[in-house]
């Protein structure tokens, strides 16, 4: 028989395991924006009741992936290009300070997994693999936040990301914009490769930028 310590973490942890479910099919296209969330099926789908799943929905709530709205229900949040472009700025900001930071400290093994990233990139472009490359492209930008050795940026900037994944994924794909955001990654990792804090600041912030820039080029705030 569970132990009273057994159940109250499995109480603990239930809307935790239910939120990043949610959250994962969200984020990989399952769910797109704007559509409803029924709770009645996800409580069909986790086999609970609704209590867990409430609590998972105000979670993804407060992290800006859903809203909930009185009398209607839940539905995935659907950014405007205005709202995006807000997220953008703060973004760039935070992406520019884990690129300075990471250019003061970054050990020789971190800079040869940078340029792999950059390399792996420059192949997924090569073979129009767009799947990978935006694969690769997160994979770069994680890494550069994880290592820059501070939990809080990290975690508001990833924070951040998930709010902003398929307008990032629908805009890196238009025309060009893969060999520009790679040309871009490559000056980001030489300046940290170089440990110049000011040149990486200036490249990461101009990365995200670029990339609030490309965001509005596609909608009618251009």
């Amino acid at each position: 028989m569970p132990t009273p310590a057994i159940e109250l973490l499995k109480s603990c942890s239930l809307p935790m395991l239910i939120e990043e479910e949610i959250q994962r099919v969200i984020l990989g296209g399952e769910y797109a924006p704007g559509d409803r969330i029924n709770e009645k099926e996800l409580t069909l789908r986790f086999g609970t009741s609704r209590g867990p799943i409430r609590e998972a929905l105000r979670s993804l709530e407060a992290s800006g992936l859903i809203d909930q709205v009185p009398n209607r229900g839940v539905f995935v949040r659907r950014l405007t290009p205005a709202q995006a472009a807000q997220i953008y700025e703060v973004r760039a900001f935070l992406f520019a300070l884990a690129g300075r930071l990471l250019a003061i400290r970054a050990t020789d093994d971190e800079i040869v997994t940078l340029r792999g990233f950059v390399a792996a990139m420059d192949e997924a472009i090569a073979a129009g693999e767009t799947e990978r490359y935006l694969q690769e492209n997160f994979a770069l930008h994680e890494y550069i936040v994880g290592h820059a050795a501070n939990p809080v940026l990290a975690s508001q900037y990833l924070s951040l990301i998930k709010q902003l994944q398929l307008y990032r994924a629908r805009n890196l794909t238009m025309g060009r914009s893969m060999q520009e955001s790679n040309r871009e990654h490559r000056e980001m990792v030489e300046a940290i490769a170089a440990h110049d804090p000011d040149r990486a600041q200036a490249a990461h912030m101009a990365h995200v930028m670029s990339a609030r820039k490309r965001l509005l080029a596609g909608s009618n705030l251009a």
